[in-house]
């Protein structure tokens, strides 16, 4: 790794702009600078917008399926990446809309091949270390692994990778062999981090993601859709404790990959009837419509490897992280009002 000259190493994070990344740029930039990297495909850029006069804080607008040369951008020569280079990598550049999943599918193939490859480029030429967000989706749906019970890291699962999804779900899978194989090839210090279902501020309205919906249609004094049954369940991470578990993991001699996310099995139709009692939101009522693509039933993780060799466990609970998300929704919906 190379030495650190200045005072402040320097960290790229690409998908900056997205729910997680924007609040892993919130964290580091308060000791490190950051060059966030994001072309906004499923992303905002009111995100990071609180960030942009920061002078630890750059932004490039910048699709890393394309390579880039960043000691060649003007904006980035107050960092002095020719001389200090890149020190960490966070790298979570993916679509991940369920609402626009069919038509982000071939940007979905190019982010989990040669998104990662030039992420990991960056990586091999200044000796960085590399974190890999990765997903629950590598196991495969719940139906499938039913029997395997709550899923650990060597657990291979089982899915279908010539269905309509697979362009995320095995691209996930490659990615992940991918950083693996650099590992070895390059000696490099890579990392590999499972997400389960994580949730909290930031995330898209109107993308048919479950909790943004749910507190949405409440506000609106609408019915919460579920797409599913009655038994539809998930486990469900404050986005807080993922940010927290990749600080972790970053800092520690482990590889992975790694599951982070709750193990406690929670039905949506639950989740809804919190959501409905801390918006007041009596006229709103569940109800139930045909299961879309992207609403598929993951299996939950075992996080034993995360408690014990890591140090890490979720202790944001599920109401108190839902009332976070309330509140960030309802200041997002007044402003929107104010500036109408």
């Amino acid at each position: 790794m190379p030495k650190v000259i200045f005072d402040k190493r320097n960290v790229l994070v690409t998908g900056g702009a997205g729910f997680i990344g924007s609040h892993l740029c919130d964290e580091l930039v308060k000791e490190c600078k950051v060059i966030c990297l994001d072309n906004f495909v499923t992303s905002s850029a009111t995100n990071i917008e609180h960030l942009l006069p920061n002078p630890n804080f750059v932004f490039i607008n910048h699709d890393i399926s394309q390579p880039i040369d960043l000691e060649s951008l003007p904006e980035l020569r107050k960092f002095k990446v020719a001389f200090q280079g890149i020190q960490e990598i966070y790298h979570l550049a993916c679509p991940t809309s369920p609402k626009h999943f069919v038509e982000n599918c071939y940007a979905t193939l190019l982010a989990n091949s040669l998104g990662v490859k030039n992420a990991l480029d960056i990586a091999v030429k200044y000796g960085s270390r590399f974190l890999h967000f990765s997903s629950s989706v590598v196991y495969g749906p719940r139906h499938l692994n039913e029997s395997a019970g709550n899923i650990k890291e060597n657990y291979l699962g089982r899915l279908d990778h010539l269905s309509a999804r697979a362009c995320y779900d095995e691209g996930k899978r490659f990615a992940e062999t991918m950083v693996s194989s650099y590992h070895q090839l390059f000696n490099l210090d890579t990392k590999i981090m499972r997400i389960f279902r994580t949730y909290g501020p930031r995330m898209m309205l109107n993308d048919d993601q479950m909790i943004p919906d749910f507190v949405n249609s409440c506000l609106n004094n609408e019915d919460l859709v579920i797409y599913g049954d009655e038994n539809f369940s998930s486990s469900f991470c404050y986005v807080s404790d993922a940010v927290d578990a990749a600080f972790k993991l970053m800092n520690s001699p482990l590889t992975g990959p790694i599951n982070i996310g709750s193990d406690e099995d929670v039905k949506i139709a639950d989740v809804g009837r919190i959501i409905i009692e801390e918006t007041g939101a009596t006229n709103s009522k569940i109800a139930f419509q045909e299961r879309k693509l992207f609403m598929t039933e993951l299996p939950l993780p075992d996080i034993y490897q995360a408690r014990n060799d890591l140090g890490w466990m979720p202790v944001v609970t599920l109401r108190n992280g839902l009332k976070k998300t309330i509140f960030d929704l309802q200041a997002k919906k007044q402003l929107r009002g104010f500036n109408a």
